[in-house]
């Protein structure tokens, strides 16, 4: 298994996409990049497919419209993924896409795809006001940690990760690497984002890797305004940088942010840091409270 290794964490611009085959080559084109840097792992945003929408001028304005069209799509674009990750030997976590599951619902799932061919899924759990007022987004039930040949890693989605006891449920299960994902219209959601980034990652002794989509799309309402920087953050302790800040990019540019993530740090700051906050967590309600009542997180092994 492999414990150090280098993460692509995309600042993804959302553009009007001519095409189905459009945007497969812009996806292609963009992890074959990722790949060229030396990437074992690369991380899109919340959302990014929805520019695929574009290709679809009947309905690329209309926001349930959009998703039915993407939602008849999906199986094409997850075989893409699916081949791209085995012909680069790389863990690929795809952009979000708001899926139809058997109760007919839409909700948002990434989906992260093996070099072996296995696929895990997550689906956000906390809708955010847009989402559960205007769009009609069902949050999902169960919380994830994918066991992977790079280590354990957990995704929360946007949102999610501005409350503690998902990623918490995550370190519990195992996560040593926290993906975050994201589409936010302004630079205070953007902070929003980053702060509980940030802190799940100083909270659990673990990394985050925050990739957020840019630019602006007017003939989308849903991707209008897309506004952030693509981040990866580890705890300010033994083995990170001072800030925890291991690598963040220039505020809405498009590109691929790198850094270099070692799994073993986390082990050894869990263990020996100049604080315990993982370990210290139970003691939030007092050494004599009862215990916190807390979710807790399936492991899915991909293998």
């Amino acid at each position: 298994m492999a414990r150090a290794f280098r993460v692509a964490a995309a600042q993804y611009p959302i553009e009007a996409v001519a095409s189905i085959d459009a945007y497969e080559a812009k996806i292609a084109s963009w992890i074959e990049n990722a790949h060229s840097v030396g990437a074992a792992l690369a991380v899109f945003p919340e959302y990014g497919i929805m520019e695929l929408a574009a290709a679809f001028p009947a309905v690329k304005s209309d926001l349930r419209g959009s998703i039915e069209a993407i939602d008849r799509h999906i199986g094409e674009i997850d075989a893409l993924h699916k081949t791209l990750a085995r012909k680069h030997d790389m863990h690929i976590l795809a952009a979000s896409a708001p899926l139809r599951g058997e109760d007919g619902r839409f909700r948002n799932v990434a989906r992260l795809f093996t070099p072996g061919g296995a696929v895990g899924r997550q689906e956000k759990l906390v809708m955010t006001r847009f989402e559960r007022e205007e769009w009609g987004i069902a949050g999902g039930s169960t919380i994830n940690v994918f066991k992977t040949r790079l280590g354990m890693i957990g995704v929360s989605i946007c949102y999610d990760a501005e409350f503690p006891l998902i990623a918490r449920a995550q370190t519990l299960a195992g996560a040593e690497l926290i993906l975050t994902p994201s589409a936010t219209d302004t630079l205070a959601g953007y902070w929003r984002v980053r702060i509980g980034a940030q802190a799940r990652a100083l909270e659990n002794q673990c990394y985050v890797v925050h990739a957020p989509t840019v630019g602006e799309a007017a003939w989308s309402p849903a991707m209008d305004d897309n506004r952030g920087a693509a981040g990866i953050y580890g705890p300010p302790d033994i083995g990170f940088p001072d800030d925890g800040v291991v690598a963040i990019g220039e505020i809405d540019r498009p590109a691929w942010v790198l850094g270099e993530v070692d799994l073993d740090r986390v082990s050894a700051v869990r263990l020996d840091g100049r604080v315990l906050n993982s370990l210290h967590w139970p003691e939030q309600v007092g050494t004599d409270a009862p215990p916190l009542i807390e979710p807790t997180a399936e492991i899915i092994d991909l293998t």
